[in-house]
């Protein structure tokens, strides 16, 4: 079991940074491939970046590649997510999710969920 807690959202004008946290307690961090997910209102959860369990392999969905980084410290049971040039799009509820062994692009391969950090982004 793995239990995931979200920090570091607020708000951010347009081209800034932000960087989220996802802390996970227990003493397996580092069998599971995590990701993020964000919500805006009104739409669906979707998918923004993963990361497998060694941090060697890492997908980002086309809306955010280029922009946003995931990377991981095994060490530390934490998993971030550099956001630069932030657009207003952006804005959304982001969700840290925990995936047993694998890397993962859909919302059911994860096993584990945060409950989410609020990003804003104003034009």
């Amino acid at each position: 079991q793995v239990q995931l807690v979200e920090s570091g959202g607020g708000l951010a004008q347009a081209g800034g940074s932000l960087r989220l946290s996802c802390a996970a307690s227990g003493r397996t961090f580092s069998s599971y491939g995590m990701g993020w997910f964000r919500q805006a209102p009104g739409k669906e959860r979707e998918f923004v970046a993963t990361i497998s369990v060694s941090g060697g392999t890492t997908y980002y969905a086309d809306s955010v590649k280029g922009r946003f980084t995931i990377s991981r410290d095994n060490a530390k049971n934490t998993v971030y997510l550099q956001m630069n040039s932030l657009k207003p799009e952006d804005t959304a509820v982001y969700y840290c999710a925990a995936n047993y062994g694998s890397t993962g692009r859909r919302e059911s391969e994860y096993d584990a969920w945060g409950q989410g950090t609020q990003v804003s982004v104003s034009s």
